[in-house]
């Protein structure tokens, strides 16, 4: 009998070591993506999309806008945001030598726009809310596999302008309609997705919070 081909491992590729600026003032400006710990930044292609998404939704008008990258990474949402005319973006990151880097490129595009903290998510969204501080737009990127996209969601009900918007990026669809008949999570609930797709293995949308959730 003859034998069959040995399986061959399937080795996922590593994150690029930088990504690009895709428009705006810094278009095609690189940033730095260190080998951390379930860091991975988010596709230009994704990024194109969403940004094109939020463009339409604002008619380009980011110059009234505050956002907020509470897990920033690399920092390609925030800085992606910031290039485009963002009025503020706040980054945060818990992980120093992210933390440090993206200082380094603010510091660099001369981006007085753009702050940089250090500091967990969670804790940190909660203070922010405590303290009155709200957004038209927070990127929710965090490490897949977590459960901190079900954690951090429901801090932002707090954290948005009213019309704010949630671009959440996940390994998994987001559960709006549970195959199995069940209830839409609580987590979830308040939310609707005003746009949505899937790159790959990258499920991202944009939400709102329902009118009557808000």
């Amino acid at each position: 009998m003859q034998k069959k081909p040995a399986k061959v491992p399937v080795h996922r590729p590593p994150p690029p070591k930088q990504v690009r600026i895709i428009g705006g003032a810094w278009k095609r400006s690189t940033l730095p993506v260190l080998d951390a710990l379930g860091l991975r930044p988010t596709p230009d292609r994704v990024r194109e999309t969403v940004f094109n998404w939020i463009n339409h939704l604002w008619d380009g008008n980011w110059a009234s806008a505050d956002c907020l990258d509470l897990f920033a990474g690399s920092g390609a949402l925030g800085f992606e945001a910031a290039s485009r005319g963002a009025r503020s973006v706040t980054m945060v990151d818990n992980h120093t030598p992210v933390v440090r880097q993206l200082g380094d490129v603010k510091l660099k595009l001369k981006a007085d726009n753009v702050q940089v903290a250090r500091g967990e998510a969670l804790a940190t969204a909660q203070n922010m809310a405590l303290r009155g501080q709200r957004y038209q737009l927070v990127f929710l990127d965090p490490p897949y596999q977590q459960t901190l996209l079900e954690r951090s969601l429901p801090l932002c009900k707090n954290l948005l302008a009213d019309d704010g918007l949630v671009y959440a990026e996940s390994g998994a669809p987001l559960p709006f309609a549970p195959e199995d008949g069940s209830p839409v999570p609580d987590w979830l609930a308040p939310w609707e997705a005003v746009r949505n797709d899937k790159a790959g293995i990258v499920f991202y949308y944009l939400l709102q919070l329902r009118k009557t959730a808000a």
